[in-house]
């Protein structure tokens, strides 16, 4: 592995663990038991390093949620979206729970989100209208871009806000859980019959995943 990606890697493992605004480069070079000045070859401050990080998820992001073509069973669709979105949220949980921090202090990183978050928003849709042609959602065209931005809405800000109304602010697998079940809980009132019983099978996996993470 190449010394660029274990920077990035360590950066991404010790944000997540002490909040990204408590780690330093040394922080990060001494993780890796390198110098400062072998760092500074490859990223120049911690910004970059961010801005390296949020590439890598950005990739990862558009990949997940790029609507899946050929023939596919409908809980599989369903169970492979919500696995993505816990996947992302607790990999890069750093970024999601400072979101507008991060964002507010680099203009060009803000400026790159967006046009990312515009690329997903388009995607987001286009799932949406797959998942009402295979009769699982009852919505119209109309209604698909507010669904849409909703479910975004939520998944995009809500380990952000679950940190803004506990004094505990350590980010869990549990508290992703939660998250999950609420954007589930905004799809059900549209779902068609055969929807409702499939997301409720997922609602329930969920829940198991919870319970057993909270008796750990």
């Amino acid at each position: 592995m190449k010394t660029k990606q274990k920077i990035i890697l360590a950066a991404l493992e010790l944000f997540n663990e002490h909040g990204e605004r408590n780690i330093t480069t040394n922080h990060i070079a001494a993780h890796l038991g390198i110098s400062p000045g072998n760092l500074y070859y490859h990223y120049r401050n911690k910004q970059e390093i961010i801005h390296a990080i949020f590439s890598v998820y950005s990739d990862e992001l558009i990949d997940r949620f790029t609507p899946l073509q050929g023939q596919h069973e409908s809980l599989t669709l369903l169970k492979h979206y919500l696995n993505s979105i816990f996947t992302l949220m607790w990999k890069y949980r750093f970024f999601y729970a400072n979101l507008p921090e991060i964002l507010q202090r680099d203009d060009k990183l803000h400026t790159d989100y967006i046009a990312v978050q515009d690329r997903l928003q388009a995607n987001l849709i286009k799932i949406v209208r797959a998942f009402v042609e295979l009769k699982l959602l009852d919505i119209s065209e109309e209604d698909m871009p507010t669904i849409s931005t909703t479910l975004h809405l939520v998944a995009s800000t809500w380990l952000s806000y679950q940190s803004a109304m506990s004094l505990q602010t350590r980010i869990t697998e549990q508290v992703i859980h939660k998250g999950m079940l609420q954007m589930i809980s905004i799809v059900k009132p549209v779902a068609t019959p055969i929807g409702l019983e499939q997301l409720e099978l997922l609602e329930e996996g969920v829940q198991a995943m919870h319970i057993e993470g909270n008796d750990i």
